[in-house]
């Protein structure tokens, strides 16, 4: 072990395999710092209070890095349960990658709202039948997202996770483009 080099002993011959980094990224930290932070993660709080204020900064923490990762800037393993995972991902950026109707609800129904509120009865009949028209829209759009988001996650995942994604896939595609979280990463028409 400690003695002179052996024949069976392994020679790196290549300086490639020598110059290659293989490190975790970062610095060992010093032992008297290693020692000092597993001390400061083993020492109980001595009181409430100290507990308190102990579980109100990694809350704190938790819900930066969450913030962080709704917003495109973070990690995805902070991203909340509903929205972790490859199919989740997948499904955002199918919506995210295509217009649907549901994005520009507010500002349609804001339009019909002042139309059926004018005085006039022409545009109070217009506005009436426009509920109806954008409902059915809505209704044939929502059919089209939620069949083809099955058929992307069929491809790519298999049958079973198709399963339990309907309301996720349709309460992304309802939202306005703007208003959604976490955050688009495809712009529409780009490919998912």
């Amino acid at each position: 072990m400690f003695g002179r080099r052996t024949s069976t002993d392994p020679v790196v011959e290549d300086q490639e395999e020598l110059d290659s980094p293989q490190g975790k990224g970062r610095a060992t930290p010093k032992r008297k710092e290693a020692e000092a932070a597993r001390k400061q993660r083993m020492t109980p709080p001595r009181n409430r209070k100290e507990a308190s204020a102990l579980h109100r900064a990694r809350v704190k923490e938790q819900r930066t890095k969450q913030r962080e990762a709704m917003t495109g800037a973070g990690d995805d393993r902070y991203l909340p349960a509903r929205d972790r995972g490859p199919v989740k991902k997948l499904i955002r950026n199918y919506i995210d990658s295509r217009r649907t109707i549901g994005e520009f609800l507010i500002p349609i129904f804001l339009v019909m709202f002042l139309l059926s509120i004018l005085l006039s009865s022409v545009t109070q009949y217009i506005g009436t039948f426009a509920w109806v028209a954008v409902l059915v829209l809505l209704a044939l759009d929502s059919v089209r997202v939620i069949r083809g988001v099955k058929k992307v996650i069929a491809e790519r995942f298999g049958a079973d996770e198709t399963r339990g994604i309907t309301m996720y896939a349709l309460m992304r595609s309802w939202q306005m483009r703007r208003l959604r979280l976490p955050k688009s990463t495809v712009r529409p028409g780009d490919a998912y």
